[in-house]
């Protein structure tokens, strides 16, 4: 086990910049997860971290020298301070890790397209609900928040480790090689999501808070969607909308199963 105390020390400096800068975290291909919760997702999904942080006073809590043992890597203890000035949250639990970024995969099934999302927590609550509900994999255009950043991090509450997540340079391209039904969501005018019927998988498209989708995304969508609300309501919040069409589609989908 190391010590360091200093935040001039380039290793502490170097962990600074993972959890602030989202160029640094592309470069290297790594980032830092906060937490007992994130840590022990990411071992269950069979992860190992390239280093593990912990704090003077985290290092005797029970949880957190449990997940120490099994992340299977000598730790670094830094002085409460520090650790602290490295996390983004802020009261801190205790426990960094540096994990590598995985390479992004596109395996078979429903997928979430999420195009200008800016809000970070939006986009981690998208991710959660995704993962809640069955989809595999999510793909985010230019100007989304960075998936890897600690708030999408922390909002998504490990769903990062069951879903493979990309950036898109060229969005319309990756959304015309969607092999399934591309849906776009839309305030008004589309089919109401209870009548919406899906031929194979299902790639969502979810436009920037406000805006929605682009022009371009939403007329290589094959259907638009709405969600019915009461009358007076303007729209959903982004990350509400989503939930609700994912628990939609697995609803209708465990309904098939237990008809087959």
């Amino acid at each position: 086990m190391s010590v360091l105390r200093s935040r001039d020390n380039l290793r502490v400096r170097r962990w600074h910049a993972l959890a602030r800068d989202g160029r640094v975290r592309k470069e290297e291909g790594s980032a830092l997860i906060e937490g007992p919760h994130l840590l022990s997702a990411c071992l269950a999904a069979g992860m190992k971290p390239r280093a593990v942080l912990v704090s003077e006073s985290g290092k005797t809590q029970p949880e957190i020298a449990d997940l120490v043992r099994r992340a299977g890597v000598a730790p670094v203890t830094l002085p409460d301070a520090l650790l602290k000035w490295l996390a983004d949250a802020a009261s801190p639990a205790g426990l960094l890790a540096e994990i590598a970024i995985p390479a992004p995969t596109t395996p078979a099934g429903d997928c979430v397209f999420l195009e200008g999302i800016q809000d970070a927590g939006n986009v981690g609550a998208i991710l959660r609900s995704a993962a809640a509900f069955g989809l595999r994999r999510a793909v985010l255009s230019r100007g989304c928040a960075d998936p890897w950043s600690p708030k999408v991090l922390r909002a998504a509450m490990g769903a990062h480790f069951s879903l493979a997540i990309g950036e898109a340079e060229d969005f319309p391209a990756v959304l015309r090689a969607f092999g399934g039904t591309l849906v776009c969501t839309v305030v008004r005018g589309g089919l109401p999501l209870g009548e919406l019927e899906l031929q194979g998988h299902a790639g969502w498209i979810f436009g920037a808070e406000g805006q929605g989708a682009s022009a371009a995304a939403a007329s290589l969508a094959a259907a638009h969607a709405t969600i019915p609300l009461a009358a007076g309501t303007e729209s959903l919040n982004v990350a509400a909308a989503a939930a609700i069409c994912f628990y939609e589609r697995a609803r209708r989908l465990s309904r098939r199963g237990a008809r087959s």
